[in-house]
């Protein structure tokens, strides 16, 4: 359920949101005012305010590790494909300044970067990879690993393309690691329970007036509706509409050699 939720456009997770904890508010207002419930509650009234921070402070921790936790998948994703991207250029270059004929390896690079930008990209959408990446990796890296470059150019022009060709495979590994891992759903979900037993924290120490009651109900309710969906969107790197392009990757394209 909450995949499902993540997984939705940007104005879909706000809804959610302001559904779940406008109906959450709702009801505590109804509980504590409304018949029949509310000479019951009424008996609760003498929970002092100082009561609500106890909850509040839970709730904004356990939110703060959740923000930090998907900051840094999302820091370490853009990491990885401007390694990715920084390789591939070293590989570009280093084909075009060696003195022999290396124009097999830039259309296999050129075929490499293609797959990724127009195939990998949006198979990532759905924590997938691209099956004609995976084929342009591979023939990139076995026409780096000819073994006739390091005679027709030299060994250290050979194992300075044959690094950073492996260097481009293991960020991909990274990006693509990155791209299908999604937070626990259980953190989510405490996270969202915790907003509404703050919810009820506020109803508490609010029993004895109706507008108080509504107004600080109104404004945590609005503020947790911002944070959690903004922070929703973020949840996924390479999907949704706060997303990593591949702009960095288009750029390579624009790269000219020789022959």
């Amino acid at each position: 359920m909450i995949e499902s939720w993540l997984d939705l456009p940007a104005r879909g997770v706000f809804a959610a949101l302001i559904a779940l904890y406008g109906a959450t508010g709702i009801i505590i207002a109804w509980a504590a005012f409304g018949w029949p419930l509310s000479r019951r509650v009424r008996h609760l009234e003498g929970v002092v305010a100082p009561f609500f921070g106890s909850v509040g402070i839970l709730f904004a921790l356990l939110t703060g590790f959740l923000a930090s936790d998907i900051a840094d998948r999302n820091r370490l994703a853009a990491r990885a494909v401007q390694a990715e991207t920084s390789e591939l250029r070293n590989v570009f270059t280093l084909s075009v300044a060696a003195s022999s004929d290396m124009r097999d390896i830039r259309a296999a690079w050129g075929e490499y970067v293609k797959a990724v930008v127009n195939d990998e990209w949006p198979a990532m959408e759905h924590s997938e990879e691209a099956a004609s990446a995976n084929a342009a990796y591979d023939a990139l890296l076995r026409e780096v690993s000819d073994p006739k470059i390091a005679t027709e150019a030299g060994a250290a022009v050979h194992a300075a393309l044959l690094n950073a060709a492996v260097r481009v495979g293991t960020a991909r590994s990274d990006r693509l690691a990155l791209a299908s891992d999604r937070t626990s759903n259980l953190k989510w979900d405490i996270v969202l329970l915790l907003g509404i037993m703050t919810q009820v924290a506020l109803g508490l120490v609010h029993l004895h007036k109706r507008n108080a009651l509504m107004a600080a109900l109104t404004v945590f309710s609005v503020a947790a509706v911002i944070a959690l969906g903004l922070i929703g969107l973020q949840e996924r790197p390479f999907a949704g509409d706060v997303r990593i392009a591949p702009a960095a990757l288009q750029e390579l394209t624009k790269l000219t050699g020789p022959g």
